[in-house]
């Protein structure tokens, strides 16, 4: 992607659509046995949701972030909005939907950086579709949509292909290999529980390959601290991750995607985009707090000069 020399100064915006959570985050020195009672030294609340999370790692990157979802009108959406505002992110593209209510986690993190989690789902968001999807995507540069709610996020992938800009979807729930999701999409990057999930192959390279049917844009699958997988003209390539002592896990792979789609519209390729965006994902593991522990550009950029 060629970039005028004005073009190239401006932040780009990301347009994240797709679930709102509220997160209470717990770091517990290991997890409570049935019946126990364990401390906790920390507890941090935060907006959370794979989109939300993504927006929330653009704008600390250094984009405009957008977000766009359902939402409620209960006590947890509002301090999730209230919450995503602190953070930068611009929530215009949010349905509010009276008597509706965001789903709400309880995660527990232990000394060795695993998560456990409790989440209790909202109600009433399902089938809300966005009111204007073209105006969502009309000053956007790329959108990055989860596909936790389909129904919302299907316009706005479509008014983003009649703009002729990337679409970014992360494959996080499993679904069916013919959801008509992925064909819109230009970049689909699966979650491996989910891609061996909606394919029924456990093995990644495999899996890929049968999403390659119904996927025609690119196509990849992140898995943790093992290596990225992609195809690139039907052959399965590799990129390793960034190994770090991880302290917290959660959110690794919402900052991957947005730092990926950010990227993208500032005109890198995609393998030094998939690069940069596993580096930010490294230096959030390596910190306590969900998606408050997504790095600034700066600290990725000194991060990548080391390696």
């Amino acid at each position: 992607m060629a970039l005028s020399s004005d073009d190239a100064f401006r932040r780009r915006v990301v347009l994240c659509a797709g679930i709102a959570v509220e997160d209470f985050i717990f770091k517990v020195e290991r997890f409570p046995l049935p019946g126990e009672k364990v401390q906790a030294s920390t507890l941090i609340a935060t907006p959370g949701g794979c989109a939300a999370n993504a927006a929330m790692a653009v704008a600390r990157l250094g984009g405009v972030a957008h977000f766009a979802g359902p939402v409620g009108t209960d006590e947890a959406s509002a301090r999730f909005l209230h919450g995503l505002a602190r953070t930068g992110v611009d929530a215009r593209g949010v349905e509010r939907v009276d008597g509706g209510s965001i789903s709400v986690s309880g995660i527990f993190i232990d000394a060795t950086g695993e998560k456990l989690v409790v989440t209790r789902r909202g109600e009433k968001l399902a089938q809300v579709q966005p009111r204007d999807a073209a105006a969502l995507v009309a000053g956007a540069d790329i959108v990055m949509a989860d596909n936790r709610f389909p129904d919302f996020v299907r316009p706005i992938l479509q008014a983003a292909a009649q703009r002729g800009i990337p679409a970014v979807l992360d494959g996080d729930q499993a679904t069916t290999p013919d959801d008509p999701l992925f064909a819109i999409a230009t970049h689909v990057i699966f979650s491996s529980e989910a891609l061996r999930a909606t394919t029924g192959v456990d093995d990644l390279a495999a899996a890929l390959k049968v999403m390659a049917k119904a996927a025609p844009g690119f196509l990849a699958v992140t898995n943790g601290p093992e290596p990225i997988l992609w195809l690139e003209h039907g052959e399965v390539r590799h990129m390793a991750g960034f190994p770090v002592e991880a302290v917290d896990t959660l959110g690794a792979g919402d900052t991957f995607h947005g730092a990926f789609a950010l990227t993208l519209a500032e005109g890198r390729e995609l393998i030094p985009a998939m690069r940069f965006a596993a580096a930010a994902a490294a230096l959030k593991c390596t910190r306590f707090g969900g998606i408050s522990g997504t790095p600034s550009r700066d600290e990725v950029d000194a991060f990548l000069a080391t390696r």
